[in-house]
């Protein structure tokens, strides 16, 4: 195995004290990999630790449709470390295994919708084409809006909005998977 260009933060990492407890707190105790690497960076990793945490933690937006686009940009930006993360939060929010799966085919010919709700596929849609092409259909929108309201559909597109962000950072830091994954 090669080095790494940029090392991860250690595991034991104990300053700052206030971001670390932060961090600790909202991960259940523990650091991922993902932590070790944004805590190069006191700012980057205070801001990441807030704003994705409300994202992941406080919206309003139905935790399967929040989880279902995460693992969506993470499929479609090669980002396994994110599908990884968020797969079991997606069932854990009541998706199933067969969507698991059927997720690793978002934006694909193939795409089982069947094994979704029409909300699910529009979000998996909305997912798609704002990684892929940045626009977004207007109808698409309009039936999202139509479905979720103003509130979830900013919510929604939020959460593709950061997590391409997030999948963006893993891929270029060349982030991992833990041996063992958080409970």
């Amino acid at each position: 195995m090669s080095e790494r260009l940029i090392p991860y933060q250690p595991m034991d990492l104990a300053e700052p004290a206030d971001l670390v407890s932060a961090i600790r707190k909202r991960r259940g105790g523990q650091f991922i990999n993902l932590d070790r690497m944004l805590l190069h960076s006191v700012p980057i990793a205070e801001g990441w630790n807030h704003f994705i945490g409300e994202v992941r933690n406080n919206l309003s937006l139905d935790p399967k449709l929040r989880e279902l686009a995460m693992c969506g940009v993470a499929v479609l930006n090669g980002a396994e470390y994110e599908f990884f993360h968020h797969a079991p939060p997606f069932k854990k929010a009541g998706g199933t295994e067969a969507q698991v799966q059927a997720l690793r085919l978002i934006g694909q010919a193939n795409f089982p919708v069947d094994l979704f709700s029409q909300t699910e596929r529009d979000a998996a849609e909305l997912t798609f084409q704002m990684t892929r092409n940045i626009k977004v259909e207007p109808a698409l929108m309009k039936r999202l809006q139509e479905s979720l309201g103003n509130t979830d559909t900013v919510e929604l597109v939020t959460v593709i909005a950061a997590y391409n962000m997030v999948s963006r950072f893993l891929i270029a830091l060349d982030v991992n998977p833990e041996d063992h994954p958080p409970a």
